[in-house]
C-alpha cells in the first residue's frame, strides 16, 4: 500500500480505515465506490410463490436482511432487528422478519430466535440461488441491514434498485451507499430502540424521506449515482488522473 501510486477505496469508511490502519498518506487515496448490475434488479410486484413458499400474505409488513450468516461478521445487524422485533410489533402485530443467507452462525441464530419465542415472526430463508434475489426484494417493505463494519454494501443499492426503501447503520460504508441518507435511513446501529422507531416509520410510511415512497425515482436516482456507466466515467476519470493504479476493493 505505501509504494502504491494511487489506492482506491470503496467508500468514506473504507477510505479512513485504511488512513487509521495503515497510516498512508491521504493524497494517495481516492473513492471509488462500487456498483451493480440495474439489469438484474428491477421493480415487480410481490411474487406469489415466495408469499406461499413462507405462507404470508400480500398485505404483510415485511422487513428483509440479505448477508452472511457468519460468525465471524456478527455485525452485520439482523440480531438487532431481532432484539427490536416485539417492539415494532406492537405498532405492526402482522410483521415479518426474513433473513436471506447461510453461514456457522445460523445454529446461534435459531436458538436466539427459539429464546425470544419471535419462531413465528421470523423467517431464516438461507441460502438462494442469484435467480431468486430480486424477488426477495421485491418480497420485501424495507430492506434493512444495520451494520457497522461494512465497507460498503452492494445489497442496498439492489434494493434501491427494486423500488424498496432501506435502513443502513450510520458508522459504516452504508453512509456511502445511501448517499448520506439521501436514498435511506441511517441509525445508530447499537441503538435497538432507534432501529425499531425508524423501521415503524418506514412501514407506516411516515419517516421524513418522500423519495423512500417513490419506487420508480428511487430506482432512477440509485442508477444515476452507482450504475455501471457511472461507474465507468469516475473510473476513466480517475486513469487520466493517474497512470499506475492499486485497488483496494472491500464490498
Amino acid at each position: 500500500l505505501h509504494h502504491a501510486d494511487r489506492i482506491l477505496a470503496v467508500s468514506s469508511y473504507t477510505r479512513d480505515r485504511l488512513l487509521k490502519e495503515q497510516n498512508l498518506d491521504p493524497s494517495q487515496l481516492s473513492i471509488l465506490p462500487n456498483t451493480f448490475d440495474p439489469h438484474r434488479f428491477e421493480i415487480r410486484r410481490k411474487p406469489t410463490h415466495l408469499l406461499e413458499r413462507h405462507q404470508l400474505r400480500p398485505d404483510q409488513p415485511i422487513i428483509l436482511t440479505v448477508n452472511r450468516l457468519s460468525r465471524r461478521e456478527s455485525y452485520k445487524g439482523y440480531e438487532k432487528i431481532l432484539e427490536a422485533l416485539p417492539q415494532i410489533r406492537q405498532a405492526l402485530p402482522q410483521v415479518h422478519y426474513i433473513i436471506v443467507g447461510k453461514g456457522d452462525d445460523r445454529p446461534r441464530l435459531e436458538q436466539f430466535i427459539r429464546e425470544r419465542q419471535l419462531q413465528d415472526w421470523v423467517t431464516l430463508a438461507g441460502f438462494i440461488p442469484d435467480a431468486e434475489l430480486c424477488d426477495y426484494y421485491n418480497l420485501c417493505d424495507v430492506f434493512a441491514m444495520p451494520s457497522k463494519l461494512e465497507g460498503f454494501g452492494i445489497v442496498y443499492l439492489e434494493a434501491l434498485a427494486c423500488g424498496k426503501p432501506a435502513l443502513g447503520g450510520n458508522k459504516d460504508g452504508a453512509i456511502d451507499a445511501l448517499c448520506q441518507g439521501e436514498l435511506g435511513a441511517l441509525v445508530d446501529p447499537d441503538d435497538v430502540d432507534a432501529i425499531a422507531q425508524t423501521l415503524i416509520q418506514i412501514l407506516q410510511r411516515t419517516y421524513p424521506n418522500p423519495l423512500m415512497y417513490q419506487p420508480e425515482a428511487l430506482r432512477q436516482t440509485v442508477i444515476d449515482r452507482f450504475g455501471f456507466d457511472r461507474f465507468k466515467q469516475k473510473l476513466v476519470e480517475l486513469i487520466q488522473c493517474h497512470s499506475h493504479i492499486f485497488i483496494s476493493c472491500k464490498s
